[in-house]
Order: structure tokens, then C-alpha cells, then sequence
């Protein structure tokens, strides 16, 4: 039986006939979104990047859905890298457009306002570590493994990695990373900062799970307003990004999340937040 056999359909977001993407959905709002090219490990082409773009535009629009969580399907890989079968006759042009379409497509999980988890259930590589460095929290299976190898093929990293990577970690570690293409596994991924998490295989989902719960308790508002802050905190200098904070923090207070929040702390009950 798949874990995935207690999940139910969302009505709200439109229907699409995906070839490479599995979409459920369970009672609580959470959107289980799987990349299902498993004889391929799952790897990344253009078709499955348009489907992406599609699916993240749908459940950012759809009102039901609180937090979306992206694993690979198969129990080998989450994301093994590109489709090397569409690199080989690109030009220089081309390859542009391609790296520029890749990096527009994970910019929408990057700037999603809801919570994206990026369930790392096995093989990162390339363009999957890429995004996964596109989501908002990583964890991982103790089994995975990560890494950028472009430079064995002579090339770099195209949708974002080098940049997601060295804002992440360090610009040593993207160094390393980057310039060796090696494999590291998860236990060295959670050292440098690359994940969050690491845990045992059959634990994976559940303990996602449980983190995705607990986000979802807090305020909606906040949470999304959170989620740009700290983005756009890590495009610019301290003054510029302190300042921006104290922006957000003003306005939360036009919210009636907050008043909720702060009336029910007072009061010692559970807030009831209506993400207004």
C-alpha cells in the first residue's frame, strides 16, 4: 500500500492531465506534490518544469491549500539532476533560455507564500538539489545524497545553485560543492546547513508531517509575510533589511490575525486565526 493511499483530492485546484507529476492532497490542507519519473530518477526536463510552473501557480491561487511538500516518487531518488538527453545539441542561446526558464520556475517555490517542504527521500543531484534549495525548509532521509556534479560534464550549475547554495551554506561550501561535483550525504548536509533535518527513511513523511502541522497552527499572515521577509532580508545589507522587517512588523498590526493572536495569549486559549 502507498503512503499516500489516505490522501483525498482538493476541488479547488484546477484539473491537469500531468504526465510526470502526482498531486494529493490530505484533510488538513497539506498538498503532497511528487515527481513521478521514476525509471528516469526522476529527473528534471522540460516537460516536467512546465508542469511545475503549473502546479505551483495552481496551489499558490487555491484557497484550500496551506503548505505544499515536494518528494520524488520511487524509493530511490528525489530529484537525480536534468534530462541530459535535452543538453546535448543546445547553443549557447539556448542553453540561456533554458537556464533562465529553470530558474523562473523555482523562483516560484522560492517566493511562494505558502510553506514549500522539500521531502528529500534519496538522490539530490543537480538540478534536484536545486530544487530543493528552491524550497523554504529541506529535510532529509538519512540515506540521501546531495549534490551539484555540472563540472563532470563541463558545465555549471543553471537553475539557481550557485547562488541559492552559497546564501544557504557559505560561499565556501558552494565552492566545494561546486567546483569538486561530488556526493555528499545527508549527515554532512545538515553540517554545512543545506537541510534541516535528517531522519530515518520510514520516519520521512511523518516527521514532515508533524513540522508542516505545527506551521500550520501559527498565524497565515505571518507566516507569509515571514516567508518574504527573510527573501527579500537576504537580497540586500543589514540597514536595508532590518528596515524592511520592521516594515512587515508594522503592518502585522493592521491584521487581525494579530489581534486575535495577542488577545488569545492574554487570555490563555489557542488563538483562531482566520489568515486576515
Amino acid at each position: 500500500m502507498s503512503e499516500f493511499d489516505d490522501t483525498v483530492n482538493a476541488d479547488d485546484v484546477e484539473t491537469h492531465d500531468f504526465k510526470n507529476l502526482k498531486l494529493d492532497f490530505d484533510e488538513e490542507g497539506v498538498a503532497w506534490l511528487r515527481i513521478e519519473r521514476p525509471k528516469q530518477l526522476n529527473a528534471l526536463n522540460l516537460e516536467v518544469m512546465e508542469e511545475l510552473r503549473i502546479c505551483i501557480a495552481d496551489l499558490i491561487d487555491d484557497p484550500e491549500t496551506e503548505a505544499i511538500v515536494i518528494t520524488g516518487g520511487g524509493d530511490k531518488a528525489f530529484v537525480a539532476g536534468a534530462d541530459i538527453s535535452e543538453l546535448t545539441e543546445l547553443d549557447a542561446h539556448e542553453a540561456r533560455a533554458l537556464s533562465l526558464n529553470g530558474q523562473d520556475v523555482l523562483g516560484m517555490i522560492e517566493t511562494c507564500p505558502k510553506p514549500v517542504i522539500a521531502m528529500i527521500n534519496g538522490f539530490a543531484l543537480g538540478g534536484g538539489l536545486e530544487l530543493a534549495l528552491a524550497c523554504h525548509i529541506r529535510v532529509a532521509a538519512a540515506t540521501a545524497k546531495m549534490g551539484l556534479p555540472e563540472v563532470s560534464l563541463g558545465l555549471i550549475p543553471g537553475f539557481g545553485g550557485t547562488v541559492r547554495l552559497a546564501r544557504l551554506a557559505s560561499p565556501g561550501v558552494a565552492r566545494e560543492w561546486v567546483l569538486t561535483g561530488e556526493q555528499y550525504g545527508a549527515e554532512e548536509a545538515l553540517r554545512v546547513g543545506v537541510v534541516t533535518r535528517v531522519v530515518a527513511p520510514d520516519q520521512l513523511r511523518a516527521e514532515v508531517k508533524k513540522l508542516v502541522t505545527t506551521i500550520q497552527k501559527r498565524g497565515p499572515v505571518a507566516i507569509a509575510t515571514a516567508l518574504e521577509t527573510i527573501r527579500r532580508g537576504q537580497e540586500c545589507g543589514q540597514t536595508e533589511a532590518e528596515n524592511l522587517e520592521a516594515d512587515a512588523f508594522g503592518m502585522m498590526f493592521t491584521t487581525e490575525d494579530a489581534r486575535e493572536g495577542t488577545k488569545a495569549f492574554l487570555e490563555k486559549r489557542k488563538p483562531d486565526f482566520q489568515g486576515r
